[in-house]
């Protein structure tokens, strides 16, 4: 996978190529996500460190998660239908209070 990607993503690159974090899934939701964690397949190292970490207050909380979400679809999916819903609640800044980024890396000068 680390090849790969590499040859996705390379060094002098623009920084702007995407692709899937789960390749297994592709178009489909589903648990999968957790189940790559798992087996140390996360794209992304920030999210590996959910499961891999050995820092106590992770392995405490996200670790059982992401097992608990790998062996279980269906509370996955209720719990990020509650997440969505908690998401859909939060009110966006208007106005003066906040900024769109032109790029959102950098904030905005």
């Amino acid at each position: 996978m680390l090849t790969q990607l590499q040859n996705l993503c390379p060094q002098e690159g623009d920084g702007n190529t995407t692709t899937v974090l789960d390749p297994y899934s592709f178009d489909q939701f589903d648990n999968n996500y957790f189940k790559n964690l798992l087996n140390g397949k996360g794209l992304l190292s920030s999210d590996q460190i959910l499961f891999s970490s050995d820092e106590e207050t992770t392995t405490s909380t996200t670790k059982q998660l992401v097992q608990y979400y790998s062996e279980n679809e269906r509370f996955f999916f209720m719990e990020f239908a509650y997440a969505m819903i908690k998401m859909g609640n939060i009110n966006p800044l208007i106005g003066s209070e906040g900024e769109i980024r032109k790029s959102c890396r950098v904030i905005n000068s």
